[in-house]
């Protein structure tokens, strides 16, 4: 039964692919997750941060998900919550010490949901989580101008978002040695039916 379930999961994918991105093809080798101790989500996770470097000196760290994207910037030391400017809007994101104009004010590579959108400090990083607009598009940089990622990374990271895609639709199934042959197609497009978590 299981093995019949693997390859209706391997199908599918498949017929997603070749009905969304011609050129692109998905092999896998799909295994129930009874046989993995660790939830196959976290395989998938951004396993580094991409960093945002001005004039030799990290400015901000990010990763990204099909839901979100995660920007870490590192506060000056002895800065509280409370000391914090911090303000998420639909199309930009402004950061600084209250009182003071913003040292971080940019618009972002794409819009996101401030409802869903987050910040919190830990340790003297603060961490801003925003909720994409489009989930599953691969964002090149956190934001406009900043491109964060070269084309091989770009590619790097919408295969991971697609096999984080297919991975959401078949939680009982390994994705994370799934290979794509050809161009990988932008996980954007499957979003149908995928409900924000």
């Amino acid at each position: 039964a299981a093995r019949a379930r693997a390859r209706r999961a391997a199908r599918a994918v498949q017929d997603a692919l070749s009905a969304g991105a011609r050129g692109a093809e998905l092999s896998a080798r799909v295994v129930p997750c009874r046989r993995h101790p660790r939830p196959m989500t976290s395989r998938l996770a951004p396993t580094s941060r991409h960093a945002f470097r001005h004039e030799g000196r990290v400015v901000y760290e990010w990763e990204q998900t099909i839901e979100e994207v995660c920007l870490f910037v590192q506060v000056p030391a002895g800065v509280r919550a409370r000391d914090l400017g911090v303000s998420i809007a639909a199309r930009e994101v402004s950061v600084g010490i209250r009182g003071n104009p913003p040292y971080l004010q940019h618009a972002l590579h794409a819009p996101c949901v401030t409802a869903d959108s987050t910040w919190t400090l830990d340790g003297g990083e603060l961490a801003i989580t925003l909720a994409k607009s489009r989930q599953g598009e691969a964002w090149p940089g956190v934001f406009e101008g900043h491109r964060g990622v070269d084309a091989a990374q770009e590619e790097e990271e919408k295969k991971r978002m697609m096999l984080e895609r297919f991975q959401a639709e078949h939680p009982g199934f390994d994705f994370s040695g799934a290979e794509f042959n050809g161009a990988v197609p932008d996980a954007h497009k499957f979003m149908d039916g995928f409900e924000r978590q």
